[in-house]
Parts: C-alpha cells; structure tokens; sequence
C-alpha cells in the first residue's frame, strides 16, 4: 500500500463548492470530491492545533486530560507503528509549530521529515533591529502588537518573499513531488504534505487576491483576533477576502497533486487522503478564529476525503455517518493491515468507503479549560461548567510544555505524581494545577466570559443561531457525554467542573 495524507490547517467546509460554499471558486477540490468518498458529518475531537494531531497519531481524545503539548512517551502514534512495521513514513511541512516546545515529538516518529520554513511567527530570518517604525505603518495596529512574540517574526519572514515561488505552500508542494518523484514506483509508504495555509495570517500573491475586491483602504489587514468582531464593515470584508485569497491558493496548489495522481496513475495503487484539524470563524457568530468561543459547525465540521484504488466504484460519493478525527488513526493502520492498539478509541473509515452506514452515535469535543461539546447529528450540545472562577483543573503529562514555553517552576513545585491511567500503560503522569487567572479562569486558549451552555437543533437550525429549550434532548446528551468522558477515561474533576453527576 501506499498513501499520501494531505493536511490543510484551518480549512473552513463551507468554502469548498462541494460542501455548498458559493464565494470562492474551488474547481480542484470539486475534482477530489469526483474522485473520492466525501465525508459530510466529519468532526474535530481535541482543539487546536497540536491537540488535533495528537488526535490524529493516537486514535483517542487528549483535551479531557491537557492542553496543548507533545506527544507522551506511553502515545502510540500510528506513524511510529508503521514505521515500526516497515513502513517508510515521511512528513513534508511548513507548519512550524511542530518546532516550538509543545510540538517537538510529533516530526520525529517519522522515518524523515523536510521543514519549511517562514510560516507565521516562526523566528527564522535574522534582523537585530527590526525597522518597526516601518512595520508599524505597514500592517494594522492589531497586527503590531510587540506583547505578542508572533508579530515580529512574521512581518521579518514576509520581507523575504518576493515572488509566488518563495511562499511556503508553493514549497511545500514541491518538496511533496521530491519524494513523490523518487517513491511512487517502489511501495510501503506514507507520505503527510501538510500546509500551514489557509491558517492565518492570510497572506496570498496578488493574483489570488484581486479576485475578491473590498472597499478597505488601509494598512495590511490579514490577521483576525481571536476575539469577537468588533471591526469596521470594510474591515470585516478586507480580513474575509484575504482568507479567500488564501484558500482559492490552496485549491490551485492543490490541483497540482491532482494533476500529479493523473499524470502517473497513482489512483490505481495509492490512497489519497484530504482533511484539516479544524475549520475558522470569519465573524459568523460574531467571532473569529477558533479558540475562545463556542464551537460552532464552523469549526467543528470539518472536511474529509478518502480516494481508495479499492473503491473507485464509489467515486463521488457523499457519507453521512458521525466520523472524527481521532479515527484518521486506525484507518491508516488498518490500510496497511496493521493491528489498532487497545487503547484507540477511533474507528478506522474504511469499511465506510464501500457503502453509507452509521460510525459513532455521537462524537465528543473541545478544549481544554473550555466547553464539553457533543453532537450525535442531529443536535449539537455546549456544556460549559456553571461558574467558569471557580474550576478545579489538572494538567495529566509527563512533558510538561505549552505551545512555546515550558510549564513554570512556580507551577511545577505543584505538581505530584499519580497514578496514571489505563492508556498510559502503566505510567504514572503528574497530576499539575491548571493556569489560572487572578479572578479564578482558567488561563489558556477555552474559556472566556461570556459564553454559555446551549442546545442547537441542527435539522431546523443548521446555522446554529436559534437555541432550543428542551431537556429532554438535553439529559439523552449528558449520558452519552457522561459515557464517552468514561471511555476516554476523564479524571473526576472533568464531570465536577461541568456539573455532571455520574
């Protein structure tokens, strides 16, 4: 067997054409859908970024027991069992987050991996003194803020990109047909050409970007606040258009692997495979981004594709069952007929790719310090804990990092040893107080104020703008949390801190 596993980050459903988007022209993501299994009920599980992924090699959802951080020494990552088994596994990325602190044991369960580099705030080109003077009358003023070590970086990477060809993702590609031109004619392998794009900043070549004219006349404006929307209507439109931009390039790019398959065949003997870790906020809801806010369809919805030599007779068919990320895990093992550890609580798709069927009767996700958020299809459930200043919350982990920095001395002195759970194979963790805020909230990426629990119908209310009252619906829901939270073994803070009584 051999596969290719196309990761996007931040790719939002709706503004692929096959999924009903109309804004944006995606001619060759309309190609996958001709040419694969369109999955249309497809969730997040752990959020964001790195929890995502750590969804993706493990089978098994994290956010119940850590925030963002690497993958742990008892983590049975799925592309270290193939490689183990005698799979060539390689990564091809510019997604940059795998190099700070809370990402670095992820590239290295491959056989090889190629990094590109430039993306956001990865701090790679050198400039002593940065000209902010310079900066800070280019790019807006939300963009310049020198608290947030992000900024800096990437207006010094954005200064070396001269031409489409010096953009990450046009690298990326080309880095992705480098192996490709040297392993698509041998076989056991697995290839992950993974783009940062269309995560923000979104930056585009012009030529993407005149297609999606605003009316703003301002300084660069391509970077949302993970806030609620409180900017200008021209300013709404410029931020908008730039996140167009941004994917109608990613689809172009795209087309290439596409054009790739066909040129050489590879639909006869290699499985390609096509999602994102989660989808964006463009001010629907009244919000950007991902994190702080509810975790509307807009985020959590997310697509997925699966091209199979085996079943080109179901090419162009759409899937309707409850699927999650976590199940990317064993699907990939049970493709190159490897056994899925007892500890995965994902389900591989391929028996999915013959024929329509249900999967999971209901999915559970979110982030940690946040929401507890289910969905079985039909309704979608945020339980928030009822006093968000007074939450009892541990950290489980035996690397105990953040996104960029690891945990302080302060909150280590802390922490003390327990004993573990079923999926760390006998490994103690230590249990470490959550950051808190002076006024009690849980510091981090999940929690803010003014959010709430609430039911949506999303057969009469798809969008998710008219909650319902009906507790019935809403004691089903908190039994089958209550029973998923069990599977993944929750610690018992996680039912205390959401009011649910086992």
């Amino acid at each position: 067997m051999k596969a290719v596993f196309l990761l996007f980050d931040s790719l939002n459903k709706a503004a692929l054409n096959c999924y009903g988007g109309t804004r944006i022209d995606t001619p060759n993501f309309d190609r996958l859908a001709a040419k694969s299994v369109q999955f249309d009920r497809h969730y997040v599980g752990s959020m964001p970024c790195m929890p995502a992924r750590r969804d993706m090699h493990t089978g098994r959802l994290n956010f119940l027991h850590r925030s963002w951080g690497p993958l742990e020494p008892f983590d049975k990552s799925f592309v270290k069992q193939l490689r183990n088994a005698g799979t060539y596994t390689h990564l091809v990325t510019d997604h940059f987050h795998y190099f700070y602190e809370g990402g670095s044991t992820y590239h290295t369960q491959y056989s090889s991996w190629d990094f590109v580099r430039g993306q956001e705030g990865d701090r790679w080109k050198a400039m002593v003194e940065p000209p902010m003077d310079r900066f800070q009358q280019m790019y807006h003023p939300h963009q310049t803020s020198l608290e947030d070590e992000r900024f800096v970086p990437h207006m010094v990477n954005r200064e070396t990109i001269k031409t489409e060809a010096d953009f990450p993702l046009a690298q990326c590609m080309e880095r992705g047909f480098e192996f490709l031109d040297g392993s698509r004619d041998k076989d056991n392998w697995f290839l992950q050409l993974e783009c940062f794009d269309p995560h923000e900043p979104f930056f585009a070549p012009e030529r993407f970007r005149k297609d999606f004219p605003t009316d703003y006349d301002g300084p660069i404006l391509d970077w949302p606040r993970y806030s609620r929307v409180d900017e200008s209507a021209a300013e709404i439109d410029e931020l908008r258009a730039n996140y167009a931009a941004l994917v109608a390039m990613c689809d172009e790019y795209f087309g290439k692997v596409l054009d790739y398959f066909d040129e050489h065949d590879m639909w006869k003997d290699t499985t390609l495979v096509v999602s994102t870790d989660h989808g964006y906020l463009l001010g629907e809801h009244d919000w950007w981004a991902k994190n702080r806010m509810p975790f509307y369809n807009e985020i959590a919805n997310i697509p997925l594709f699966i091209a199979h030599p085996d079943h080109a007779d179901q090419a162009g068919s759409v899937r309707t069952g409850l699927t999650q990320t976590m199940d990317l895990m064993p699907t990939f093992l049970d493709l190159f007929n490897q056994p899925i550890p007892d500890s995965v609580e994902g389900r591989s798709l391929l028996p999915l790719l013959g024929a329509d069927g249900p999967n999971h009767e209901a999915v559970l996700y979110g982030i940690f310090g946040g929401a507890t958020n289910i969905t079985d299809g039909r309704y979608s459930y945020f339980r928030y804990p009822p006093d968000i200043h007074d939450q009892e919350i541990f950290e489980y982990t035996l690397m105990p990092t953040h996104q960029r920095r690891h945990f302080t001395p302060e909150t280590l002195v802390q922490s003390k040893l327990t004993e573990g759970f079923g999926f760390t194979d006998g490994m103690p963790t230590l249990q470490i107080p959550a950051r808190k805020a002076p006024d009690g909230r849980v510091i981090g990426q999940g929690m803010i104020e003014d959010t709430t629990t609430v039911l949506y119908d999303l057969e009469t209310d798809p969008g998710q703008t008219k909650p319902i009252d009906a507790p019935d619906v809403v004691a089903r829901l908190e039994q089958q949390m209550i029973a998923l939270m069990q599977r993944n073994e929750a610690p018992p803070e996680s039912y205390t801190r959401l009011g649910l009584t086992l």
